[in-house]
């Protein structure tokens, strides 16, 4: 083999690693906003207030709004207001075609919404996740 042959290969070889490189950027950019659009409970829609119930220490508060949209079904979104920490919320709640909210405390940290028991502040029930 030839100089001119092994620089043409360590180029050749450069220019594939970066395409891999730019490819595996490209698809991590495309997934997280799949992940984003239709998964991520952070950024679900507002929806009107429906009811809420505080925990029996006074610690959260479990907040409902129900989503309308003239494309789909009703769904319910349950907000977690972390009371001691200044209104902190966190959605933990988000089930499709539902347009009413029961919340029932079962104990400080234990609540039931439309018959699905959670421990706050930490499980969640999304539907899209069943």
């Amino acid at each position: 083999m030839t100089a001119h042959a092994t620089v043409k290969g360590a180029k050749r070889k450069k220019i594939v690693k970066i395409v891999l490189i730019i490819s595996f950027i490209f698809v991590g950019f495309v997934g997280y906003g799949i992940y984003w659009a239709f998964f991520d409970m952070k950024s679900l829609p507002t929806g009107e207030y429906v009811t809420e119930e505080t925990s029996p220490d006074g610690a959260y508060t479990l907040k409902a709004y129900v989503t309308s949209t003239s494309l789909s079904a009703d769904a319910v979104r349950g907000e977690l207001v972390f009371n001691e920490r200044k209104g902190k919320t966190k959605n933990i709640y988000w089930n499709y075609r539902e347009s009413t909210a029961k919340i029932e405390w079962l104990d400080n940290k234990t609540v039931s919404i439309n018959g699905h028991t959670l421990e706050v502040p930490n499980e969640k029930f999304d539907f899209r996740n069943q």
